[in-house]
């Protein structure tokens, strides 16, 4: 009897770990760009120039202007997220901005927020893009597909691609 009285409270804990819900995750990618930073921050400091250089993104359609306002993506993948500045710093040059409602085509997430800054590194530029979301499906046992692992490599890719796209952007004189 004794043994089972300790059994229960521990079974029962196991089952309330294992039922709990999404982390929040974060992921962060950063570049240096052969060039000054007023350089970078001139093609990526408009919020919706984004598909002048991250290679992912079909469209990018803005309202408002460049430091405020929303835009919405339509990503190449056929996905379409739209996104709204929180904070935008151009004598900084950093914005924070946030996801709308999750297409799970776009990108396997929830409820994203980010933040894009660039700063002085050496002769040239170090730019930084954080974010933080939860998974795609935020229930208990969410496919593989929508998993923490699977947001977190979608996003690392996403902000690892852009700033490629916008380092041959800047460096190259061009954007995509």
């Amino acid at each position: 009897m004794r043994l089972s009285l300790l059994v229960l409270p521990l079974a029962l804990a196991a089952t309330a770990a294992l039922a709990h819900g999404p982390t929040p995750q974060k992921v962060s990618q950063s570049i240096t760009i052969k060039a000054s930073p007023d350089a970078v921050w001139k093609v990526a400091g408009d919020f919706a120039g984004i598909g002048k250089w991250h290679p992912a993104i079909e469209r990018a359609e803005g309202s408002g202007s460049k430091d405020a306002g929303s835009r919405t993506l339509t990503f190449k993948n056929g996905g379409k997220i739209e996104e709204s500045l929180d904070e935008y710093k151009a004598d900084a040059r950093t914005y924070s901005y946030r996801m709308g409602e999750p297409d799970l085509k776009a990108l396997p997430v929830s409820s994203y927020s980010a933040t894009f800054t660039v700063s002085p590194d050496g002769d040239g530029a170090k730019v930084e893009w954080m974010g933080r979301f939860y998974r795609g499906d935020t229930g208990n046992e969410p496919p593989e597909n929508l998993s923490d692992e699977a947001g977190k490599a979608a996003m690392n890719t996403y902000f690892s691609d852009g700033l490629k796209g916008l380092k041959a952007a800047v460096e190259g004189g061009k954007a995509k």
